[in-house]
């Protein structure tokens, strides 16, 4: 199995928003989860219709989810981008509260990761992105982009509920390069 890598390019990252979009709603909204909760893939395609929206239809403002790797009960907050991908998802699909979100057409449950995998690398691939892109790209995507806007690294270690500031960089993908930049550019 290839290290995957955060999409780092914030054009590239619009592009891929872009063309799922264009494709369907739903994969579109397992983008968006995925890049702006920071839930592991797993945990995402176990969404039931009603973990995201109220008895009204309307996107719920968080979801509380019992993580399947660490078994531990995080609750997530949904922001405005994931409430917009949620209201086209809702406007879209004619569903049940009890339905599968991500729904695979074999059977009656979700997708499973290989066809994630598959949506997320075709896509990295059209808008030209070369790095190994997978599943856990969306989570450490969200990472990584934090870590860009300023949110303290103690912060985005504990969302991603790592033991150490140190594994938290080297899972947003930090390189050296870019801490050398900070040295480079900072001329005090």
């Amino acid at each position: 199995m290839k290290f995957v890598q955060p999409i780092r390019d914030k054009k590239k990252l619009e592009a891929m928003k872009k063309i799922l979009l264009a494709e369907s709603p739903r994969n579109h909204l397992l983008f968006i989860l995925g890049i702006n909760t920071g839930l592991r893939i797993s945990d995402i395609l176990q969404f039931k219709v009603e973990d995201l929206v109220n008895e009204r239809g309307k996107p719920r403002d968080f979801h509380a989810v019992k993580e399947k790797k660490t078994g531990k009960w995080r609750r997530f907050p949904f922001g405005k981008n994931v409430k917009k991908a949620i209201e086209l998802y809702m406007k879209t699909y004619d569903v049940e509260p009890e339905d599968w979100v991500f729904k695979s057409r074999k059977g009656d449950g979700p997708i499973d990761r290989r066809h994630a995998w598959r949506i997320l690398s075709e896509t990295a691939q059209m808008v030209g992105i070369d790095e190994a892109i997978g599943t856990h790209s969306l989570r450490k995507t969200f990472g990584y982009h934090a870590y860009k806007s300023g949110v303290d690294l103690s912060m985005i270690q504990y969302l991603l509920n790592h033991s150490s500031q140190r594994e938290t960089l080297r899972y947003i993908g930090i390189t050296d390069e870019e801490a050398e930049d900070v040295v480079i550019n900072l001329n005090l």
